[in-house]
């Protein structure tokens, strides 16, 4: 049993001085981004609400708003590109499932 305790002892000290530099990384990390916001930051998330509500009045319909975006300038060539390099990410991804359940239909439960 003494042995046992020993052993555990040298592993939590073993983990402990491994993760330290992860640990202290977290800290510094968090101490910046895990932060309460600062009324300064309530003045920039107004400034940017009212923008966004600006433009959003601004866009008088989808007409107006997809020949700004130049939606109706694509060419029926670079449409066609876009849409196959679609369904070859989607294969991609259906393969990927395919191999990682080892089965072409659901699960074996």
């Amino acid at each position: 049993m003494a042995q046992l305790v020993a052993k555990a002892k040298v592993l939590v000290n073993q983990l402990i001085v491994a993760g330290r530099p992860k640990f202290e990384e977290f800290l510094k990390y968090a101490k910046v981004e895990l932060t309460p916001p600062m009324p300064a930051d309530f003045k920039t998330l107004k400034k940017t609400a009212e923008a966004t509500a600006k433009e959003a009045k601004n866009v008088k319909n989808a007409k107006g708003k997809a020949q700004r975006l130049g939606l109706g300038q694509v060419k029926v060539r670079d449409a066609w590109l876009n849409i196959l390099v679609t369904v070859e990410v989607i294969t991609w991804f259906y393969m990927g499932e395919v191999i990682g359940r080892r089965h072409f239909v659901g699960y074996k439960v």
